[in-house]
């Protein structure tokens, strides 16, 4: 049906054309012989073929711009018969003799335009009868078409200001005139269009008329281009008249766009200068008119007017008209709503960047909108939400900023979880992009309860399906944030560590392995910038002592029991211990290893686990100085203990010859204690041993060597740092035990071990190069 609607319609187009250039073709002929009188007759014949009714709009134009080929043609050709003496008058009197009043009135159009130039009779009176004249086509399509020629053919002989065909004191008003009746009566017609046919096609029809706009906004583009036109003139004439036929007309596509043609044609200072009636108008559209999207192209205009230097105040009014909208559009979706106020939002922040008081009255506005409502969950609307919370801090790049803003955290609140924690990143990478230092206890406070979405679940939180990423990756972004939390003041630092353990402790089993550990190391960077100070030392701020400061640690730490993550909680304490040895606190220090050994016997079960553990402590243990003598060996003697216990012989062997450096300090003089160094390093041996013999046992054939290797290398270490229980005599031993081990009859091909060996073996030649050993050969 549609398919054979397409069809006719291109056959009565091809039809119009070809009777049309039929006509144009003896309307040539008669201009070649100079034949007026058939030079008529055959214009109106072409003219004619315009009086159809049965095109759409876009064929109609094609026909109609070959048309407006043949009329220019014709318009020179009456330009040459006034030249050769035929007088413009009784030329304007003869084409109205045209039988048909469409080709009349074009054929009047087109002489009109000779007339105005030949200057025989004024401009204005010559376009006062043309457009009264156009009165006469009441077809909204064929109409439209007729005045947009008129139009065309006059917009460069208005009589305006400078102009050839300027007249006397009043012309530029009779220009505005003309101008703004062609285009109150095309309005009228393109308005009128959305009524003819039936109502079944009225999507199809309103497709045509916006199709056709231009048609209508160029009258708009003309007045704008009126010399003339100043600004008192526009603002007493010009706006008002365009204005009234707006509202009145009570169509939505024709406010839509013509309001929108106001603002983009006329300049930024005469929209300054009316903007209160400009806005005055946007309440009277018609509810379905998209106010928001006109009024956020007069504020972009008015801000880029304000970044050239000039002068804007107009928050006061354009606050007062988007009320005015709002209220006038009881069914504006919270959507709109919000996206006017984020527009206004921009504006201000363009324009009156200094007053925060706006700002925060933009978001007050928003709060009473969305005051008695429940969480959003419009997509839209929480998409503009975020957007009017993201534009201050992308405007200020600073957090302390939107701290200011009271209202900030109230709009935070009709967020849903999910966009709660959307704008809670948006917050967090607007800190870590711009580097925002916090650094007192108080915006840290106002700072996690705008981030609580991150920070602790809330109700609806709870039956969501947390992808595990998602969650790790914002959880993540919430430890880079604690550590920029910073303040040069410990007593203020220590106040923030506390903020932080309020908000943190409230987030549960998930988030805690996540939070604690940057908090923990906060407070430590705190505890080495107090090293050394005492509570005598303090005064009465007992608070900001590295002792105090441990015993909030402690509890922080102690939090982690409930999850369990026994291996996170073991290397924090680790972590706290060498900051109390730092401070040169003992009995501190000796607590936190006391409570990593409580964890390893209680809680760590997994083989794999405990041997990571057990190289912590080893390591932490190794660099301890603070310990006494008794303290240090009950320490040492746990680990020790705890090495030889391991599950798999091979991870015994090489935690028992790391417990050697528990017992040899290049840096101590009282913690050199060979004797137990060879003992540990023996017994590594032996373990060795044992693995090599089960290998035997069990699959026939000696296992790997590489235990042996690194025992070796240890041996040399020791032997370099002058442990004298480490000889010449017992490194060649363990060497040619090694070679035995590898050149045996069920010895393993490993090529990783023979290489390991060759390595070894070039150091110590180029160490017997430097003659760094006295003794004998090795």
């Amino acid at each position: 049906m549609i398919a054979d609607g397409v069809e006719d319609e291109e056959k009565w187009l091809s039809a119009g054309i070809a009777g049309l250039q039929q006509n144009a073709f003896y309307m040539h002929r008669a201009l070649d012989s100079n034949n007026l009188k058939d030079a008529l007759k055959y214009s109106a014949q072409m003219l004619s073929e315009l009086r159809t009714s049965r095109l759409s709009p876009h064929k109609y134009y094609e026909l109609y711009m070959r048309a407006f080929d043949e009329l220019r043609k014709l318009e020179l050709f009456f330009k040459e018969e006034t030249s050769r003496g035929c007088s413009i008058v009784e030329l304007y009197e003869l084409v109205q003799h045209a039988g048909n009043i469409l080709p009349r009135l074009y054929l009047l159009c087109t002489v009109g335009s000779v007339y105005i130039k030949s200057k025989e009779a004024p401009a204005k009176d010559v376009l006062k009868d043309l457009v009264e004249m156009c009165r006469g086509i009441q077809h909204p399509l064929r109409g439209l078409f007729l005045r947009s020629y008129l139009s065309q053919v006059s917009r460069d002989k208005l009589p305006d200001i400078g102009s050839e065909y300027e007249g006397d004191a009043d012309t530029v008003m009779d220009a505005v005139e003309f101008v703004l009746q062609n285009f109150t009566e095309m309005n009228k017609l393109w308005v009128r269009m959305q009524h003819q046919g039936p109502n079944r096609e009225k999507e199809k029809r309103e497709k045509e008329r916006s199709e056709l706009r231009d048609l209508v906004g160029k009258n708009l583009h003309v007045l704008s281009q009126i010399e003339g036109v100043d600004l008192e003139m526009y603002k007493k004439i010009v706006l008002p008249r365009v204005l009234e036929q707006v509202v009145n007309c009570k169509d939505e596509l024709a406010q839509y766009y013509l309001m929108d043609c106001i603002i983009q044609v006329f300049p930024d200072e005469y929209h300054l200068q009316t903007l209160e009636t400009l806005l005055n108008a946007c309440p009277q559209l018609q509810p379905s008119v998209d106010v928001k999207t006109v009024l956020a192209r007069l504020m972009e205009r008015l801000s880029n007017y304000a970044a050239s230097g000039a002068e804007v105040k107009a928050f006061a009014k354009l606050n007062n008209a988007i009320g005015k909208v709002i209220e006038a559009q009881d069914n504006m979706p919270i959507a709109g709503v919000v996206t006017l106020y984020a527009s206004l939002l921009t504006f201000t922040l363009q324009v009156h960047p200094d007053r925060l008081d706006y700002i925060d009255q933009i978001l007050g506005a928003c709060v009473k909108k969305l005051s008695g409502k429940e969480k959003l969950d419009d997509r839209q609307a929480t998409k503009q939400i975020v957007a009017l919370l993201s534009a201050p801090l992308e405007k200020y790049k600073d957090i302390d900023t939107a701290l200011k803003l009271s209202n900030y955290p109230r709009v935070m609140e009709y967020l849903n979880a999910r966009t709660n924690k959307e704008m809670a990143n948006v917050i967090i990478q607007n800190i870590m992009k711009n580097k925002t230092c916090i650094s007192t206890a108080e915006k840290v406070d106002a700072l996690f309860e705008l981030i609580k979405g991150l920070i602790r679940d809330l109700d609806e939180d709870l039956h969501d399906e947390l992808d595990e990423e998602d969650f790790k990756e914002e959880q993540n972004s919430v430890a880079r944030l604690i550590q920029m939390l910073h303040s040069d003041d410990p007593e203020e630092m220590s106040k923030i560590i506390h903020t932080v353990r309020k908000h943190i402790l409230t987030g549960g089993r998930q988030r805690l392995p996540f939070t604690v550990p940057p908090l923990i190391f906060s407070s430590l960077k705190l505890v080495r910038r107090l090293e050394g100070q005492d509570e005598s030392v303090s005064g009465n701020d007992a608070s900001t002592t590295p002792k105090k400061i441990f015993q909030i640690v402690t509890q922080i730490i102690e939090s982690l029991s409930s999850i369990p993550v026994p291996e996170l909680a073991l290397g924090l304490y680790l972590q706290c211990a060498e900051a109390a040895n730092d401070c040169d606190l003992e009995p501190v220090a000796y607590e936190f290893f006391t409570q990593a050994y409580i964890l390893y016997e209680e809680e760590i079960t997994d083989s794999k686990s405990q041997v990571t553990c057990i190289h912590l402590i080893i390591g932490t243990l190794q660099r301890m100085h603070v310990f006494g003598v008794e303290n240090r060996d009950a320490l040492t003697h746990k680990a020790t203990g705890y090495s030889a216990k391991l599950l798999k012989k091979p991870d015994q062997c090489r935690a028992v010859y790391a417990c050697s450096h528990l017992f040899w300090l290049d840096e101590h003089d009282r913690i050199r204690d060979g004797e137990r160094v060879l003992l540990c390093l023996k017994r590594a041996l032996r373990i060795a041993n044992a693995v090599q013999q089960m290998a035997n046992a069990t699959r026939g054939s000696g296992g790997s060597v590489v235990l042996f290797i690194e025992i070796l290398n240890k041996y040399l270490y020791f032997y370099e740092k002058g442990v004298s229980q480490i000889t010449v005599e017992s490194i060649q031993d363990l060497i040619e035990l090694i070679r035995s081990e590898m050149n045996g009859e069920n010895a393993p091909s490993d090529p990783a071990a023979d290489a390991f060996l060759a390595s070894t073996l070039r150091y110590i030649q180029f160490q017997k190069e430097k003659r760094w050993c006295s003794g004998g050969e090795i």
